[in-house]
C-alpha cells in the first residue's frame, strides 16, 4: 500500500481545505514571511490562471500556463497542474506534485546547464600544438 502524502501532519485534502492563513503558519519562516507581506500582482495573476485552468481540467480540457513568475510559491490549490516555467532561454514543462508544497516553483525549472568539458580545440592552449590532427 503507497504511503499517504503527509505535509507537517496534515494530509493533501486538510490542507486543501484550510484557509490562508492556516496554510501560511504551517510553511517554513522564508515562505511565511513571503505570503504575510502578501502576493505581487504577476503571482496574483498566475493564481488567478491557475484556478481558471483548475476549472478547464474539471471540464475535460488539457490545459498548460506560461509563467515566468519563479518566485511563486507553491500551494495545495495548484497541485496536478501542468506549468511551463521560464528559466532564462526556454520554458520548462513542471508538473505539480504535493511533495512540493512549500518550495518556490524555480527551484523545479533550473537555469544553467551543467559544464561538460570535451577535448580542447586548436589554439586552446599552448601544450594543443602539439596534438596531432587526424
Amino acid at each position: 500500500m503507497p504511503k499517504e502524502f503527509m505535509y507537517r501532519g496534515h494530509t493533501l485534502n486538510s490542507l486543501q481545505g484550510m484557509s490562508m492563513d492556516e496554510f501560511i503558519n504551517l510553511l517554513p519562516s522564508r515562505q511565511r514571511r513571503s505570503l504575510q507581506r502578501g502576493l505581487t500582482p504577476e503571482q496574483r495573476i498566475l493564481l488567478e490562471k491557475m484556478r481558471e485552468a483548475k476549472e478547464a481540467v474539471k471540464k475535460g480540457e488539457d490545459v498548460t500556463i506560461k509563467t515566468h513568475v519563479r518566485d511563486m510559491i507553491i500551494l495545495p490549490e495548484m497541485v496536478g497542474m501542468k506549468i511551463l516555467v521560464h528559466n532564462g532561454k526556454e520554458f520548462l514543462p513542471v508538473e505539480i506534485k504535493p511533495e512540493m508544497i512549500g518550495h518556490y516553483l524555480g527551484e523545479f525549472a533550473v537555469t544553467n546547464k551543467p559544464v561538460r568539458h570535451g577535448t580542447p580545440g586548436i589554439g586552446a592552449s599552448r601544450s594543443s600544438m602539439y596534438v596531432p590532427l587526424k
